[in-house]
């Protein structure tokens, strides 16, 4: 057979041949491994990136500041009413609460709707007897519980028709607590433990009273002052310090007003909020002193001012029913934001005018 002419070129040339064979399996290798880089690359994409963001700690919903060990305990506000009487100082327990009312009652005193949540107090007191004004101020957080001890049979009977929940300390032993040295009628003290051991399966907190910011706002006038004379026995005085970032209390402007555990009384936020009173239909002593009322709601208002930061902010307040909370508002309509911290609310007569030093 006759042979190709390719066939006559391998006999004639087979080193080339192989030369050929060889590079053509050369390039062949050296294409392989030219590609694997590549796969490798593609098989070693770097992975996205994500950036992950801490949420704030969980906030006490009546203080506005991050809850202790940064859970909210789980349970409604709990009221605590305590004498102001001269004779009752100094009190206890008011340096944990979150929110303190101080409201006008009979022959020109004050006491106290002293208001807790996220902290406890081992001794609170002298606790002393409920007043028709106790509902206004306390249905705007919902169901919480009233510790007292005892009131007239119409008082009674309206707390007991409300959502505020009647806790009497004064019924049972059991939930009083009898410092030593303390005579009648302050003599009667409780703790957040005993008053909340009283309704152990309630456990919804309350919704926020108040809008917070660490921002003053603005509109507000500097001031060192305020003053509020409600009485001989109750001229109270708040004075900025700008060292602690709060207002002292005081009596009278000189004597600072001192709990039992040396620590004086301050407040991050004082509200002054001018209300509309009147007296009876009943007498709450046997001296005929009459029941004070206050215009709380349904759908009342007034003027009010927010003292925090060293600052007056004039407002406005109105509060549409008895489960809502009472809203501050500037002239322009927007909320006034307070001061995370204590928050002290004085409910002053609107006969009475407060007074602030420059």
């Amino acid at each position: 057979m006759a042979k190709t002419d390719t066939e006559r070129a391998r006999v004639r040339h087979p080193l080339a041949w192989g030369l050929l064979a060889t590079a053509g399996l050369t390039g062949l290798l050296l294409s392989a491994c030219s590609s694997s880089p590549t796969h490798e690359a593609a098989a070693k994409k770097p992975k996205p990136t994500t950036t992950t963001s801490t949420a704030p700690p969980p906030a006490c919903p009546l203080t506005g500041q991050p809850a202790p060990g940064g859970v909210v305990p789980s349970r409604p506000a709990m009221a605590v009413k305590i004498d102001n009487y001269p004779a009752g100082r100094p009190q206890s327990g008011l340096d944990k609460a979150d929110v303190i009312f101080e409201e006008p009652v009979e022959g020109g005193i004050t006491r106290f709707a002293a208001v807790f949540q996220c902290q406890d107090a081992a001794l609170i007191g002298p606790v002393r007897s409920a007043r028709n004004i106790d509902i206004g101020i306390l249905g705007q957080l919902g169901s919480p519980l009233l510790a007292h001890v005892g009131g007239i049979n119409p008082v009674l009977a309206n707390i007991n028709a409300s959502p505020v929940v009647n806790v009497d300390v004064g019924a049972s032993n059991a939930l009083m607590i009898h410092p030593p040295n303390h005579v009648p009628p302050d003599a009667d003290y409780t703790s957040s433990a005993i008053v909340y051991g009283t309704h152990p399966t309630m456990t919804t907190p309350p919704q926020p009273l108040f809008p917070y910011s660490t921002t003053t706002p603005s509109g507000g006038t500097p001031i060192s002052s305020v003053n509020i004379d409600f009485s001989g026995t109750s001229n109270v005085t708040w004075k900025w310090n700008k060292a602690t970032n709060t207002f002292l209390r005081y009596y009278n402007g000189l004597t600072p007003d001192m709990l039992a555990n040396n620590v004086q009384n301050a407040a991050a936020t004082v509200v002054v909020q001018y209300v509309q009173i009147s007296y009876g239909p009943w007498a709450e002593n046997d001296q005929g002193g009459q029941e004070v009322q206050a215009d709380l709601y349904p759908n009342a208002s007034g003027t009010a001012v927010i003292y925090r930061n060293g600052y007056a902010i004039p407002g406005t307040w109105h509060r549409s029913t008895l489960g809502s909370p009472t809203q501050f508002v500037n002239a322009l309509g927007a909320p006034i934001p307070l001061q995370p911290g204590q928050t002290w609310v004085e409910l002053v007569p609107n006969t009475i005018i407060a007074t602030t030093t420059p």
